[in-house]
């Protein structure tokens, strides 16, 4: 017997040596919605670089930062933004064993920042949450029933959530009446050591775009030394409410100071540097990934056409067909 039990134990250490990859972590890619159905197609290139979950974003939408009615789930957008949509991509990717995070998110006209919405009465205080709620409820429903692994209640709702905590309470609490998986919040990288509901969920969820350096090229060190701080401040948050960190968004753009202010997304940036998305991904990717209080996370972003995306002349967040995908798959590999 205990020979038998010796043989099945090499045996499973050997295939694990054979493969390199620890599913511990969650090695995620956010993917992009489009305005077309996926395929297994669409798919292998997520599987190519290593990554086990995918992050699935039902956007909805509001005119201006003041406006509290959200529309979704419309005709007028695209496919992967509807609910016939997200199942879509959710089934089809559940087939390639991918696992699956829930991220709705509100996407204000002009790109306006959502951690600034503010209402201008309690009458529309109330309109807003009464919209979210149907919003939200409606998706973390449709979670359920396509048995997504996580589903995150918001994105980067800072003035919100500091104005109304009692609402968001009580959201959270009626969310869990129809799903029944994890949660998480994707705090912004300025927002998570402020959010009042960290103990209610399963993960403190934090994007990831901290300042690292100033420098048009940083090094790898110069990115991780940037990060110390960060690190030892997330720490202290995981220490308190002992809930995973889980990166809900993570990135950079190739582009020169990529590191300075790296949650800029405006196309006035046009200046490739390769080396730059290199160096600081690397060293996000080395800084974190070993810590066992870190979850993991999601690359920002990722888009089903791989093919026609990023390239050597892109400045933009994707990693597809730069060079930094290749650092992406080698560590994610690892873990």
């Amino acid at each position: 017997m205990r020979l038998i039990y010796t043989f099945c134990l090499l045996w499973l250490l050997y295939g694990c040596a054979m493969t390199g990859i620890n599913s511990s972590k969650i090695n995620g890619v956010s993917y992009v919605a489009s305005r077309d159905s996926i395929t297994i197609k669409n798919i292998k290139p997520v599987l190519r670089i290593n990554a086990n979950y995918a992050s699935v974003m039902p956007f909805g939408f509001i005119r201006d930062l003041s406006h509290p009615e959200i529309q979704y789930n419309s005709s007028r957008q695209w496919f992967g933004e509807t609910k016939v949509g997200v199942k879509q991509y959710i089934n089809e990717l559940k087939k390639e064993d991918i696992y699956i995070m829930m991220k709705p998110q509100i996407w204000v006209w002009r790109g306006e920042f959502t951690g600034d919405i503010n209402m201008n009465t309690e009458e529309d205080w109330k309109y807003l949450e009464n919209s979210y709620s149907m919003y939200i409820l409606d998706y973390a429903k449709l979670a359920q029933d396509t048995n997504v692994d996580i589903f995150c209640i918001g994105t980067e709702l800072k003035n919100f959530i500091d104005k109304r905590p009692i609402y968001w309470m009580h959201l959270i609490s009626e969310i869990k009446k129809v799903y029944k998986g994890k949660l998480t919040y994707a705090a912004n990288w300025n927002e998570y050591n402020k959010t009042p509901f960290w103990k209610e969920l399963d993960y403190i969820g934090v994007d990831g775009y901290f300042p690292v350096s100033n420098l048009k090229t940083p090094t790898v060190e110069d990115c991780k030394n940037g990060l110390k701080d960060w690190k030892i401040e997330m720490k202290g948050i995981y220490d308190k409410f002992k809930k995973p960190v889980l990166f809900t968004e993570f990135g950079y753009r190739s582009t020169d100071f990529t590191g300075k202010e790296p949650w800029r997304s405006d196309r006035e940036m046009t200046v490739v540097n390769l080396t730059a998305q290199n160096n600081a991904t690397q060293a996000f990717l080395e800084t974190f990934w070993n810590e066992d209080w870190v979850a993991g996370g999601f690359i920002w972003k990722w888009f089903h056409d791989n093919e026609s995306v990023g390239g050597k002349n892109n400045s933009m967040f994707t990693p597809q067909n730069k060079p930094v995908e290749a650092i992406i798959k080698k560590i994610y590999s690892e873990y």
